[in-house]
């Protein structure tokens, strides 16, 4: 089957789907599909988060040196809150993704489309590949930077029991840091 066979119907008012994909389709699959990749990222960026934390405030001299491991914040996660405890921070996680990835394979495709200049994309060679690839992972940071930094806080503040939620953690970090503070701290910075 080609997409010559489709002609007739493509000019009927009804039919509305395209059988070639655009830029905003692969954009917007893409951010659909990060919705499910969230359910794995959220339980292996708490344990990251918390790890990056022990691992600071030991070497700030807060607290003493101790094994931090990965298995032992993944034990110490069970024993506190149970499986679901993996899953601190997801509604922050999928705040971060589903947006991010419709900005990056949006910029991506965009700039696949700018280096194919009428030409297939399928023809582009590594080099445009790897520029389009930077592309969208620079419009997917711009986008969700601000809200990968609250993210991460509560995961982290989720150690204590401390977290407020997206919402009350970002009021709590722009009244005492001010708006503009995720673009130049490291977000894991507390």
């Amino acid at each position: 089957m080609n997409i010559r066979d489709f002609q007739p119907l493509r000019r009927r008012k009804y039919f509305l789907i395209s059988f070639m994909p655009s830029d905003l389709h692969n954009a917007a699959a893409g951010s659909f599909a990060s919705a499910f990749a969230a359910l794995v990222l959220c339980p292996t960026e708490l344990v990251k988060c918390r790890l990056q934390t022990m691992y600071e405030t030991q070497m700030s001299g807060k607290i003493a040196k101790s094994q931090n491991t990965v298995w032992s914040v993944v034990k110490s996660i069970l024993r506190k809150d149970g499986p679901l405890g993996f899953y601190h921070g997801l509604s922050s996680t999928l705040l971060r993704e589903v947006p991010g990835y419709f900005f990056f394979f949006g910029g991506y495709e965009l700039s696949r489309s700018f280096f194919a200049s009428g030409r297939s994309k399928d023809e582009l060679g590594p080099v445009p590949l790897m520029l389009s690839g930077g592309v969208g992972g620079i419009c997917l940071w711009l986008a969700v930077y601000p809200v990968d930094c609250i993210k991460s806080r509560i995961q982290v503040l989720s150690m204590s029991g401390k977290q407020a939620g997206f919402l009350g953690t970002f009021i709590t970090v722009v009244r005492n840091e001010g708006i503009d503070i995720s673009y130049h701290l490291p977000c894991w910075e507390l």
